[in-house]
């Protein structure tokens, strides 16, 4: 009897909006994953433009060329998230020295917590290196045009909110 191990690993953020260098990072997650799971959370501390269930629909729509990720809503701690969909590892895109400094004490912290899930620390392409979503959302609100940022999903919906 053979037992097949599927590994899946949990991409967590808020994702306001979703972002190429996002896709990016789990495009290249996906090499590594059987399954990755885009788990776009809700802070109560942000104010984020789209709701949770557009972020939801922007990144599914964004996501439809890999075939093995997808994308959940999730509320709560990312470790109980990857608990609940079995997954051994947590993804975390790192642009910068900065980044890093910040996604290492969660990943510390989360270890402590759940020492089975390993963090494993992505690079975008060096071209979306300075990209997120902050920075979109605020060209977006000067009508400038990010669709070189975004998936063209994403660069409509952000033309709608900001007309």
């Amino acid at each position: 009897m053979f037992v097949v191990m599927i590994k899946k690993a949990v991409y967590p953020g808020t994702f306001d909006p979703i972002t190429l260098g996002h896709i990016d990072v789990i495009q290249r997650a996906s090499e590594m994953f059987d399954e990755v799971i885009v788990l776009i959370a809700v802070n109560s501390k942000k104010k984020t433009l789209f709701s949770e269930e557009e972020r939801l629909q922007l990144a599914k729509d964004s996501l439809r060329e890999i075939p093995n990720a997808s994308a959940i809503i999730t509320h709560g701690l990312t470790v109980d998230s990857a608990h609940e969909h079995g997954a051994v590892a947590i993804v975390r895109g790192v642009r910068a020295l900065s980044d890093f400094d910040y996604e290492f004490q969660i990943a510390l912290m989360n270890r402590k917590l759940s020492p089975e899930i390993h963090t494993v620390f992505l690079m975008p392409h060096e071209k979306y290196t300075y990209l997120n979503s902050s920075i979109i959302r605020e060209l977006s609100s000067y009508k400038q045009d990010v669709s070189e940022f975004v998936p063209d999903n994403v660069a409509k919906a952000l033309a709608k909110k900001f007309l």
